[in-house]
């Protein structure tokens, strides 16, 4: 275990924005990790969790308190069976895109849509992280926590967690529960899940539902993410971010209809169509689509320092010398343009640390 005083933490994250840390502390086991949140608990001090900092925006003062980069590793097969397929139990430090691939590479199907994204395996449970048809809760079989409140080590079952559009119990708990290791149960295939992404498909040449090569499936979903700047690159300004800054929102269908009826008002009867696709709880509509007929473009608020990808208008990124304030700032004016447009409240996807919409 590692500490540091006064620790920058702009580096440690994907935005690269945001203060020091009054204390950082690098936790490469699970002991680590239970021994150095039991510490921070019975000081009573300030706790900030941080793996890979993809989903992270930190204020430019800082975090007063102790911030604990969990940086434990390892990829455990525990069985491989072609009825019930390859079951894996991965550290929660582990880099995420590693581990796809690694399943790419053994024949482990169903996180193939799921190359190129940044952060740890850790936080996939956290977001249930989605992407191009496929989410982390399709694959997730147990999650080993560190349950703050019972001072005790827990396993959740999937049933457990809660798991729905962008979201679970751990998003509700206040951190209260510590991600330390995450199982995955894997199809033993050559082939992908089914294609479930228009766009996808269609730049596999494929119908929906098929499947194909997981090689070719990963090959497909880092070029469509490198399109929208989705893949980390440091000479690349677009990657500056947090990835998609705003969820899809979830509406009823009523208030479906009521954004139909204002866009009609601002775009006219004849004007395109509002997304729509099923959700649990109603219908999910496209955020991207909402920012730009609100009149955000890509490119929005160049040269900056803070601006819209100029490859995709959900990711706020940062042009080089931005602030935090100046990235939040600019959030709210998109946040609150799709707000007076069309009445539908945008919901920030990563964590503000000592900031607000």
């Amino acid at each position: 275990m590692q500490e540091a005083f006064a620790a920058p933490l702009a580096a440690l994250t994907t935005m690269r924005v945001g203060g020091p840390a009054d204390r950082l502390v690098t936790a490469e086991s699970i002991d680590d990790i239970v021994d150095a949140v039991r510490e921070v608990d019975d000081a009573d001090e300030p706790l900030l969790l941080l793996s890979g900092g993809s989903n992270l925006v930190v204020a430019d003062d800082g975090f007063r308190g102790t911030v604990l980069r969990i940086a434990s590793r390892g990829v455990r097969v525990e069985s491989l069976d072609r009825c019930s397929g390859a079951t894996v139990r991965v550290a929660a430090g582990e880099p995420w895109d590693d581990l796809v691939v690694r399943a790419v590479t053994e024949g482990w199907s169903g996180i193939e849509a799921l190359s190129g994204i940044p952060g740890c395996v850790g936080s996939t449970p956290v977001q249930n992280v989605g992407a191009y048809g496929q989410e982390v809760a399709d694959t997730i079989a147990q999650v080993r926590v560190w349950d703050r409140d019972r001072e005790a080590v827990r396993t959740l079952t999937a049933s457990e967690c809660g798991f729905a559009y962008r979201d679970s119990v751990f998003k509700h708990r206040g951190a209260r529960l510590v991600v330390l290791d995450v199982v995955f149960q894997l199809r033993l295939a050559d082939l992908s899940a089914p294609v479930g992404y228009a766009d996808l498909a269609a730049a596999l040449e494929v119908a929906e539902g098929e499947r194909v090569p997981l090689a070719d499936a990963r090959e497909a979903v880092l070029a469509q993410r490198r399109r929208r700047g989705m893949v980390l690159d440091a000479a690349d300004h677009d990657t500056w971010s947090c990835g998609s800054f705003f969820t899809n929102p979830v509406l009823s269908e009523s208030d479906y209809q009521t954004l139909v009826d204002r866009v009609a008002d601002r775009l006219g009867p004849a004007g395109p169509a509002v997304p729509r696709w099923s959700a649990p709880g109603g219908v999910k509509t496209s955020a991207a689509w909402l920012i730009e007929r609100a009149g955000f473009g890509k490119g929005f608020g160049m040269p900056g320092p803070a601006a819209l990808s100029t490859k995709h208008t959900l990711a706020v990124t940062n042009r080089g010398s931005a602030t935090a304030a100046e990235i939040v700032a600019l959030a709210r004016t998109v946040r609150d343009g799709v707000q007076d447009a069309f009445g539908v409240a945008l919901v920030n996807e990563p964590v503000l640390v000592g900031l607000s919409l």
